[in-house]
Parts: structure tokens; sequence; C-alpha cells
């Protein structure tokens, strides 16, 4: 009897399911389909729109712009083989890459292990902060690209000379944005370590640190952004290898289309650099939070 009761309540549910009309049926899929249609339609779009204006430039341009389907094809056999050596100025769009990344991180690197912690002494004792903002007034504004003969002269080197660019450039940021964070921790926090007699260590690693943090880290996404930027303009001048130098090479060999694929892997390292510095304040936001 059971059983036949349950064969019922199947059917019956079989054909209430047949009965429903389809956008009833489709109504699940609705909230799903259209969060993909917004996250994906839009940079869909935007990348087409950009190619078509890339195809109608290059045929306007009478040839001298290669197209994206010119292009394609020459990074296609560029990165075959990325890494190849020919002698110290002919290597692989990878060699430069790297070699452009060991510069930056070498300059960034130092400009971190020097601004950050002079940010933290800015933002903490106003004297230094008055003392340090003259000068910090003039430098900052001055082009990253100044420096270099400056670089060149001291270290009598292109490399050195180009990590000293990329320090002096990036640490701007840093010290800006650590001093500002330090001075927007509320005053009550440090009256409550007065009271309680705390040392200035632990003032810092228990107040200033976790409060100023997510302004620290975006200096950080500031400067390195800088420093990538910076870099390739840099090895144009100082030669040698590096993305910039092998930019600067595919020109005087008129080769167009790697000229534009360095600006496109210039662009995809920048990103991708920048989404990490984003993944990494994010996850010390959300450790700040528990």
């Amino acid at each position: 009897m059971m059983s036949k009761t349950l064969d019922i309540r199947v059917a019956r549910g079989k054909a209430a399911r047949r009965a429903l009309p389809l956008p009833a049926l489709l109504e699940p899929l609705r909230a799903p389909f259209v969060a993909v249609t917004r996250t994906l339609v839009p940079p869909a779009l935007g990348i087409v729109t950009f190619l078509l204006l890339w195809v109608l430039v290059a045929q306007g341009s009478g040839g001298s712009l290669p197209g994206p389907a010119s292009t394609w094809r020459a990074a296609v056999l560029l990165f075959a083989d990325p890494f190849y050596q020919n002698g110290p100025n002919d290597q692989g769009i990878g060699w430069n890459v790297l070699m452009s990344l060991g510069r930056v991180g070498a300059g960034f690197g130092l400009a971190a292990l020097v601004g950050i912690p002079l940010g933290f002494m800015i933002g903490r004792f106003d004297f230094l902060s008055r003392m340090s903002a003259p000068v910090i007034s003039l430098l900052r504004p001055v082009s990253p690209l100044a420096w270099l003969p400056i670089g060149l002269l001291v270290f009598k080197a292109a490399g050195p000379a180009s990590i000293w660019v990329i320090f002096i450039s990036s640490i701007w940021p840093m010290i800006l944005n650590t001093a500002a964070g330090v001075r927007a921790v509320p005053q009550d926090y440090l009256n409550v370590a007065r009271v309680l007699r705390l040392s200035e260590w632990k003032v810092f690693a228990v107040i200033l640190l976790p409060s100023a943090l997510p302004a620290m880290l975006t200096g950080v996404r500031l400067a390195v952004g800088v420093a990538w930027l910076v870099i390739v303009a840099a090895e144009m001048l100082t030669g040698g290898v590096g993305l910039g130098f092998w930019v600067w090479d595919e020109w005087n060999n008129l080769n167009v289309e790697h000229i534009i694929i360095a600006i496109f892997v210039v662009g995809i390292v920048g990103l991708l650099l920048e989404q990490a510095l984003v993944w990494l304040a994010r996850k010390a936001s959300f450790g700040e939070e528990h």
C-alpha cells in the first residue's frame, strides 16, 4: 500500500514538472546567467572594440603599423623560443623580461627596506616629519630619468645605475603612504599605550603596524607600478639586456611587430605584479579583521 502511494506521488511530481512553463523551469538559471554576462560581456566588448580600432588605424597607416593578425603571427614565432642566446646583446624575450624583473626587484626591494621604516618614523615623530617635508617636496617631483646620469656617475655601470633609478623613483610612494597610515592611527590607541608604558617597539608591533598596514600596502602597489614603468625607459638609455633595450633594438631594426609585442608584455607583467600585490593587501586586511 505504501509503495503504491509513493508511486502515485512520484507520478504527480513528474506531471507537475511537465506542466511547468518554460520560463519557470529556467528561473533557477537566470541569476548565474546574469552574473556571468555582467562579468564577461563588458571586457569582451572592450577587447573587440580595441581590436577593431587597431585594424582601422593599421589600414589607415598605409602598412607602416602592423595589424593584429601580423602581430599575432610574429608573437607566435617570438615565443616559440623565448630563451635563445646568440650573444650578449641578442637574447630571447624571456631573458629580457627576467633581467628587467631582476632590476625592478633589486631597486624596489632596496626602496622598501629604506622607505617603509623611514615612513614609520616620519609618521611617528612630528619633528622628523617637519624636518623631512621640504626635502621630500623638492625631490619627489623630479623626473626619474633625471637621476640616471647621477647613477652612471656614481656607479660607473649601467646595471647599478638602472637599479638606482628604480630605487629613487619607487621610494616616495612608500614613504608618504606609510607615514599617512601612521598619522591616521587613533590618538586613543597611543594614549592607552602611554598609560600602559609600552616600549616603542611594542607600540610599533601592536598598534602602528596593524593600523598602518593598508596604507603601507597601497604605497607598495603604487611603487611597484612606478618601478615597472621606469625600468623600460632606463634600459632604453643604458643598453644591455632588458625589455627597454630590446624595444630600442627592435626599433633600430624597424621590427614594429616586436615593439607592439613588447608593449603588451610590459602591460601584462605590470598587471600581474599589481594583482599579486592586491591579493597580498586583501590577505593582510582579512588577517587584520580576524
